[in-house]
């Protein structure tokens, strides 16, 4: 009976044992009589809330199921009353994760026996993750408002607040960039079926399998070997450590940092930036139709035969803050997976010896790019993160960044510097005007 009570109703149940304690002191017995009466008052109300059953079906609607993180989502919520009685004064609550919004609430009265209401919202992804909306929570309130009644159903639809996604251009590695000559940069592109042996050109070899592009490059009519198509492949490992980043904590709203022109919703964190960049870099990639492999220091987001676009845009929307200290075991494993083709390693704060690894395992590779975040563009716009962003610390980590990008780049990467509120595309092309063995 307490626990059903509203607040107006304990403050009614309070004023009556108020009034009836100073009419038996007093001896006035109309005092006592209106405090009867006063408390009569939430036992009514109690008993028509608890003869007001109801049976309520609901149906709820998300289109799309999977939006980028910035965009509105629609809901469509259904009631339907499926008693054999009208029913009364519905106080409906909406649950919906803090990252999506508040609550919300709206009231249906006086639906008929069989009839349907429809009740529309829209939610907006401000963090990437996983989410469910609902379940509905429904209130009976007498009509004094002294007693509620709550029941919370059990239905929830998903919805998945993916990274946003950076159309690259035709800029950068891969881009304008052919297959490379001889003593040339071999871009990050797809290899697929013209990757073939070759061999010298000898009488009576069929004109058909003259392999042109070989014959251009040496000078000498060279034929196919043999053909052996396969599917392509591009690996990023991907820099998540809590450590090489200034994240936003999650329980607060993401912090306000400014974006490139026409950008609304720019980053609001390091990390946010670099899976943003990955979701880019690899959509890019599988639209070209390689399979594409994220390593993170946490693990490899599977599966190990590589990812489509959308898949790849599910696994990043799960992707947080890692605990690791180092990065040896996921450049150990991103090598592994990358075997000769592309390796594109997007990292936070790093220094040469995180960096160490990837020299002494892909020297010189030519295929590969590594992207260096400045980290210190988000300490402006976060709360304060103590020594962490003080003027000496931030001088250490450019001049860690630095010695990285010039032991990245004197191993024949090709390595640019990206800061906040720069857009994924342009570090991108940034690229492109690398040469070979120099950092932008």
């Amino acid at each position: 009976m307490l626990s059903a009570l509203t607040f107006r109703g304990r403050c009614l149940v309070g004023g009556g044992l108020v009034l009836a304690l100073t009419g038996a002191v007093l001896g006035e017995r109309s005092l006592v009589q209106l405090a009867l009466f006063v408390l009569a008052l939430p036992v009514l109300g109690a008993v028509g809330v608890a003869r007001n059953r109801f049976r309520m079906s609901t149906r709820r609607t998300v289109a799309p199921q999977r939006v980028p993180r910035g965009e509105p989502a629609e809901v469509v919520l259904q009631l339907e009353n499926t008693d054999t009685r009208r029913g009364g004064l519905w106080l409906l609550t909406e649950q919906v994760p803090a990252a999506l919004g508040r609550p919300h609430r709206f009231a249906v009265a006086g639906l008929g026996p069989g009839a349907t209401t429809a009740v529309r919202y829209r939610v907006t992804g401000r963090r990437r993750g996983r989410y469910q909306l609902g379940p509905l929570r429904l209130r009976v309130v007498d009509p004094f408002g002294l007693v509620e009644r709550t029941v919370s159903g059990r239905d929830a639809a998903p919805l998945a607040v993916v990274p946003r996604v950076r159309r690259l251009g035709g800029g950068g590695p891969g881009g304008a960039h052919g297959r490379g000559g001889e003593g040339s940069h071999r871009a990050v592109a797809v290899h697929g079926d013209d990757d073939v042996s070759v061999r010298e050109y000898r009488r009576g070899d069929d004109l058909r399998k003259v392999h042109w592009r070989a014959t251009a490059r040496t000078g000498e009519l060279m034929v196919r070997l043999e053909e052996r198509p396969w599917r392509a492949q591009a690996t990023l490992l991907l820099d998540t450590r809590a450590r090489a980043h200034l994240v936003a904590p999650a329980r607060e709203v993401p912090w306000s940092v400014p974006g490139p022109p026409g950008d609304d919703c720019p980053p609001g964190d390091s990390l946010e930036w670099l899976v943003e960049a990955a979701a880019s870099i690899g959509v890019a990639l599988a639209e070209r139709g390689a399979a594409v492999r994220v390593v993170t220091d946490a693990g490899e987001l599977s599966p190990a035969s590589g990812l489509g676009a959308d898949e790849l845009l599910d696994r990043l929307a799960a992707v947080g803050p890692s605990r690791r200290v180092d990065l040896s075991a996921a450049v150990t494993a991103a090598c592994r997976a990358a075997g000769n083709g592309p390796l594109v390693c997007l990292l936070g704060a790093v220094g040469p010896d995180d960096v160490a690894d990837l020299v002494h395992l892909r020297p010189g590779a030519g295929t590969d790019t590594a992207v260096l975040l400045d980290i210190t563009g988000w300490a402006d716009a976060g709360p304060g993160h103590g020594r962490r962003t003080g003027p000496a610390a931030r001088e250490a980590l450019t001049a860690q960044r630095e010695q990285a990008v010039a032991l990245l780049a004197g191993a024949g990467w090709r390595v640019t510097t990206a800061a906040a509120g720069q857009d994924v595309s342009e570090a991108w092309a940034g690229l492109a005007g690398v040469p070979l063995g120099a950092p932008s």
